[in-house]
C-alpha cells in the first residue's frame, strides 16, 4: 500500500526573520529619537534656528510624531511574530509619516532649516516605511504570515 504524501507547508525563509529584525532596529532608531527629543530636547551641535525650529514643534504634531514611531516598532514587532495585521499597520504608519513630511517640507519648509541631509534621511525613512508595507503584503501572499 503506498503512502499518501503531505507536501510540505510554505516554510518561512530565514531572510524574512533577517528583513524584520533589521525593520524592528532601523525603527527602534525612530523611537529612541523621539523619545530622546521629548525628555532632552534637540540634538547638541544645532544653530540656533535649528533649535528654535525643533522647539516649536505644535502638541498636535508631538502626538503625530509619536503616533508615527510607535506604529512604525508595532508593525516591525508584528512583522518578527509573523502577523498579518502588520501590512495594516505599516500602511498606517506611512500614513502619518507622509502628513508629517508635508507638513516639515510643505508647510514649515524644513528643507531651508535643517538642510539637504534631513531631507534625503526623511526620504529614506518613507522609503523603508513603503517597502516594509509592501514587504508585508508580499509575505501574507506567500503565506508567511497568520
Amino acid at each position: 500500500m503506498a503512502e499518501a504524501s503531505v507536501a510540505p507547508a510554505s516554510r518561512t525563509p530565514i531572510w524574512f526573520y533577517v528583513v524584520a529584525v533589521l525593520a524592528v532596529v532601523f525603527n527602534l532608531g525612530g523611537l529612541f529619537s523621539y523619545v530622546s527629543l521629548q525628555l532632552g530636547g534637540p540634538p547638541a551641535g544645532m544653530t540656533p534656528e535649528q533649535t528654535a525650529y525643533f522647539e516649536s514643534f505644535p502638541a498636535w504634531y508631538d502626538a503625530l510624531y509619536a503616533l508615527t514611531v510607535h506604529a512604525s516598532v508595532a508593525a516591525a514587532l508584528l512583522l518578527v511574530f509573523r502577523r498579518r495585521i502588520a501590512g495594516p499597520v505599516f500602511a498606517a504608519a506611512l500614513g502619518l509619516y507622509l502628513i508629517s513630511s508635508i507638513w516639515h517640507f510643505g508647510v514649515r519648509d524644513a528643507f531651508a532649516i535643517l538642510g539637504a541631509g534631513n531631507l534625503a534621511f526623511s526620504a529614506v525613512i518613507g522609503a523603508q516605511l513603503a517597502a516594509l508595507w509592501w514587504f508585508s503584503r508580499f509575505s501574507e501572499r506567500r503565506g508567511w504570515l497568520k
